[in-house]
């Protein structure tokens, strides 16, 4: 077991932590940063300005902290999801989670809902799709992977619809762009509510995810091989299934669709560590959370204009998929 990947992981999610304080107009040291950070801690002596500090508490650090959920939770349910379905090609949205997540929004969007209302929309619309989701599963004893995945992809068409209706009936000089820009995704806005918002429904995500760890390894296996070690497969999934939901709907909720995340990293991940779910369940959540801290980095300092945050992730991640299959067809023709 490469249990050192997990160490070497998290000194790369430090190293990106520090350095995205660097970058942007009111760049804030390495030096200086510890020190604002220690003196909550510790009394000492300030030799840095409220400017900085201010941008380091009020600015930034809720920014990248959201960023870091984010991302570890859209890599975390990615993860779980292909474990739970068996297919590498699978990705958060497999469920119609982020699909009625995104249609969620934009109805507080068109109907012009209290800022706090859109959160909520997209987060009780993402966990809807799901139930209908589980809803048509359950009418599939048979094969209820399979059932899961026929009822997400319909789920998701009809969510997608209702969303593209939207659109069509929007203003187009004002709710359209709003409701555009919030579906490629986007950081721009996230402060302390939007961080007090995620931090709770993550943790209750990530917990369970952890302590079933070790049990998420059977469902590789055959289901009649799983149930005679005497593992209630059926439960292990439902809980997992419903942990990962609750992170994509979150994570939907705050910083609107971003793709890829939860496709490409624990791809990677399992690269770097094997199929062991005890390493690659936090491996993936700090690789994840490195991610999207670096590239959401570069959405606020590469131009001007910030760039919504799911262009990049669909650039870097897209031409990266399509490596990982040539590479993976190479290996099984030699």
């Amino acid at each position: 077991m490469k249990r050192w990947m997990i160490p070497a992981l998290a000194l790369l999610y430090i190293a990106v932590f520090i350095l995205s304080f660097s970058a942007g107009r009111f760049p804030v040291s390495p030096v200086e940063l510890v020190k604002i950070l220690i003196s909550r801690i510790f009394p000492i002596e300030a030799d840095w300005t409220r400017q900085a500090e201010s941008v380091v508490f009020n600015i930034r650090l809720p920014r990248i902290a959201v960023a870091s959920l984010i991302g570890a939770g859209l890599s975390l349910s990615g993860l779980v999801f292909q474990m739970i379905f068996r297919n590498p090609m699978v990705s958060p949205d497999v469920l119609g989670t982020t699909a009625g997540a995104g249609f969620g929004a934009a109805i507080a969007l068109l109907l012009h809902l209290p800022s706090p209302s859109l959160p909520f929309f997209a987060f009780l619309f993402g966990l809807l799709a799901v139930f209908l989701v589980w809803l048509i599963g359950s009418r599939v004893p048979s094969n209820q992977v399979l059932g899961l995945i026929l009822g997400g992809i319909m789920i998701s068409a009809i969510f997608e619809s209702g969303t593209s209706f939207i659109k069509l009936v929007a203003d187009p000089n004002d709710e359209l762009p709003a409701i555009t820009y919030f579906l490629m995704g986007s950081l721009a806005g996230a402060g302390n509510a939007e961080l007090k918002l995620i931090i709770l429904p993550m943790a209750v995500s990530a917990v369970p995810l952890f302590l079933l760890s070790w049990k998420l390894n059977l469902l590789s296996l055959p289901e009649e091989e799983a149930k005679s070690l005497g593992v209630n497969t059926k439960a292990i999934r439902a809980v997992a299934i419903a942990a990962a939901s609750l992170m994509t709907a979150s994570s939907v909720a705050v910083a609107g669709m971003i793709g890829w995340v939860g496709l490409v990293i624990p791809h990677i991940t399992r690269m770097m560590t094997g199929p062991d779910s005890r390493l690659t369940i936090p491996s993936s959540m700090l690789l994840g959370a490195a991610f999207l801290t670096a590239v959401d980095t570069a959405a606020r300092t590469v131009s001007y204009q910030e760039i919504p945050i799911g262009i990049l992730t669909s650039f870097i991640g897209a031409p990266f998929f399509l490596y990982l299959i040539i590479r993976e067809g190479r290996r099984h023709d030699s």
